[in-house]
């Protein structure tokens, strides 16, 4: 069937952004004008969206924004460069993270150096040298002998002896870690620090799937009384989210995949499902991946397949992007595209909150089950 130039003129105006005319690199374009007007198509155009999205939407003052890290990002310094100053500007309000990327934050506290190098190293060569390789980063074994020190002696102390939930060990490390980087001169080195400065929530998902895990089970082995409940990290996380949407909106950044993006997405289902309270999903949804969807893998589930899991909300899924990119690519873009854009806002500290948004949930539960 033929169409009329008009209609389709039309058609093609309704399903387009904008027309494909960017300009002329130049030496001194910022960065944020090539992310809008050179970044068009592919996963650059997703990034653009991404980008778009973060920094005009999610970073709205009604919104609550959580952060899922997996992938070796802070051994690479995105810690340092991305990731504190992100929470400094309030534009990250909690966070899920591996263990693992905690763990190497701490030797930045500590005043440990990693090194650039390259892929394809000697590894057997290495070995005898006792240096630990990441890809291409490289440090001294002794870095990791002296970060295992640090966690049992600390954890040996009178303020640990007790069970708590992740984000509250994490919230009681970054204590230490800022007066040592308040000693050294340091400040801004360390994830675990700013979040504790600036009352950000830090959850980790598989507690025990880390070197600070496997220390904490070698301290339970003294006898120590230290506890990790992770199942108070699950109601905790589902309080932030179930706040967040009474109180405005509800919007997740996902780096990788894995149990840290499970683990952010679930607090929905936590509370529609198991709790049996009302809601519709998470208003905004970003995801940095290089998994594909079709293998079935969690960590290449697209927004639409967590839509049917009620993790977000079916009304806002022209609200979500998955950009398939390394992550060390996309998020410092992301940083400097956002600062640039938006001015610091209020901290939420829900850190300071979480007892009471908890037990705000519990009487929620409570009073639903009676009725």
């Amino acid at each position: 069937m033929t169409q009329s130039s008009d209609h389709k003129q039309q058609y093609l105006h309704r399903i387009s952004h904008r027309r494909i005319d960017p300009p002329k690199l130049t030496a001194d374009m910022p960065l944020p004008r090539v992310l809008d007007e050179v970044f068009s198509s592919y996963n650059a155009g997703r990034l653009r969206e991404a980008c778009r999205i973060y920094a005009t939407k999610m970073l709205a003052d009604e919104t609550v924004v959580g952060l899922s890290l997996s992938g070796a990002l802070t051994p690479a310094g995105l810690g340092i460069s991305c990731l504190v100053p992100l929470v400094e500007a309030g534009f990250i309000d909690w966070i899920v993270s591996t263990g693992a990327n905690l763990y190497h934050d701490t030797h930045f506290a500590l005043g440990m150096d990693l090194h650039q190098s390259r892929p394809g190293l000697d590894d057997l060569q290495l070995r005898e040298h006792q240096v630990i390789r990441i890809y291409d980063i490289v440090f001294d074994y002794e870095n990791l002998l002296g970060t295992d020190r640090f966690y049992r002696t600390l954890c040996r102390g009178e303020a640990f002896q007790k069970t708590m939930g992740t984000a509250e060990f994490h919230h009681l490390v970054g204590k230490y870690l800022a007066a040592r980087e308040d000693e050294t001169g340091h400040t801004g080195r360390s994830l675990l620090a700013a979040a504790y400065r600036y009352g950000v929530p830090i959850f980790t998902s598989s507690p025990g799937d880390s070197s600070i895990g496997m220390n904490m089970a070698a301290l339970q082995m003294e006898g120590s009384k230290l506890c990790i409940d992770p199942l108070r990290d699950v109601n905790q996380s589902a309080a932030l989210v179930y706040d967040a949407k009474k109180r405005g909106r509800s919007g997740v950044l996902i780096l990788g995949g894995g149990s840290p993006k499970n683990f952010i997405l679930q607090t929905e289902p936590q509370i529609q499902e198991v709790l049996g309270l009302e809601e519709s999903g998470h208003d905004y949804f970003l995801q940095i991946t290089d998994a594909r969807p079709d293998t079935g893998g969690l960590s290449g589930a697209t927004p639409q397949e967590a839509m049917t899991w009620g993790k977000v909300d079916p009304d806002q899924l022209p609200d979500t992007v998955t950009c398939y990119l390394d992550s060390t690519v996309a998020l410092p873009l992301m940083t400097v595209y956002a600062l640039a854009a938006r001015p610091p806002r209020p901290l939420s500290r829900l850190m300071d909150r979480l007892p009471e948004l908890t037990r705000q949930l519990e009487e929620e539960y409570r009073a639903r089950n009676k009725s």
